[in-house]
């Protein structure tokens, strides 16, 4: 299993709509996340609206277009999209900056 860990900005004027929005995430979205390879998956929000996601998966890039597939997360994007700055028309699933991992304790 890869680790993936990724960063987005959230508007800080919507933080607290963001998150009570991932308090009541729908059930259908959960269902599609796990059936398209998106394990142990976390986001963690920074009081000026910095994101910082972790996923596992086998292989995040075919993880992404198996979720594009699906109505569910078009759906989804379409109701996070406004959340965001920085997209340049993407949606959020599209738009996150990928961190290269340097250390793992696990590995050593």
């Amino acid at each position: 299993m890869n680790r993936y860990c990724f960063l987005l900005q959230v508007r800080p004027d919507r933080l607290e709509e963001y998150a009570a929005a991932h308090e009541r995430v729908w059930p259908d979205m959960l269902r599609a996340l796990a059936a398209t390879g998106w394990h142990n998956y976390s986001l963690f929000l920074r009081d000026d609206g910095l994101l910082v996601g972790y996923v596992e998966s086998p292989d995040l890039a075919a993880a992404q277009a198996a979720m594009a597939a699906t109505d569910v997360n078009a759906r989804w994007q379409a109701e996070m999209a406004g959340f965001f700055v920085g997209l340049d028309g993407r949606g959020p699933d599209e738009g996150f900056l990928l961190l290269r991992e340097v250390f793992n304790l696990d590995d050593q």
